[in-house]
């Protein structure tokens, strides 16, 4: 997902406000889970959107959310800002901002990676590792399956792409023989 500019700010201050990377990921966590629950549900999405609602019913709305979920006291916090400020339907962005945050402050990737099948944890941890050798840092893998890939996986960091799925070997051969 592309960080929109507004979702920067916001993020950075969740960052400080969390006190250290970890904290943050820890509300950045929470954040997503809410995110889930809204996105999930027309009525809470409408309920959200509809500026003729007041923030005092929409705040109880997402605190008994939050409360079902376990939120944290600063992640019902952060909430009730953005319903403030009008911004609780930008939370995926923000969410997204502050992952990237987190993630440059722990010095981690994201690789998402797509897979012919669904690959065991042996194979993630490998995969995990073999990527961590390659970038020279932590590696967070994203897996998703592509069947049309017959065999292997593509993965892709940042801009780089790493193709070992059988599509792009037939692919690299095929190009050789031209």
């Amino acid at each position: 997902m592309m960080v929109r500019r507004f979702a920067r700010p916001y993020a950075k201050a969740m960052m400080e406000v969390a006190g250290s990377p970890q904290k943050a990921d820890e509300l950045r966590a929470e954040l997503e889970r809410f995110e889930a629950a809204r996105k999930e549900s027309v009525e809470l999405q409408e309920v959200f959107a509809n500026p003729g609602i007041e923030p005092g019913p929409k705040i109880g709305v997402a605190n008994a959310i939050a409360d079902r979920l376990s939120m944290s006291a600063m992640g019902k916090k952060v909430l009730e800002v953005l319903i403030r400020n009008h911004r609780i339907n930008d939370l995926e962005a923000m969410v997204a901002a502050l992952a990237s945050y987190v993630n440059d402050a722990t010095n981690t990737v994201v690789a998402e990676v797509t897979s012919a099948h669904a690959l065991s944890e042996g194979e993630l941890e490998q995969l995990r590792r073999t990527l961590e050798k390659k970038v020279g840092k932590r590696v967070t893998v994203q897996v998703r399956k592509d069947p049309q890939l017959l065999g292997g996986f593509v993965a892709r960091i940042g801009s780089e792409i790493l193709d070992a799925s059988v599509v792009g070997k037939i692919e690299k051969f095929r190009e050789s023989l031209s």
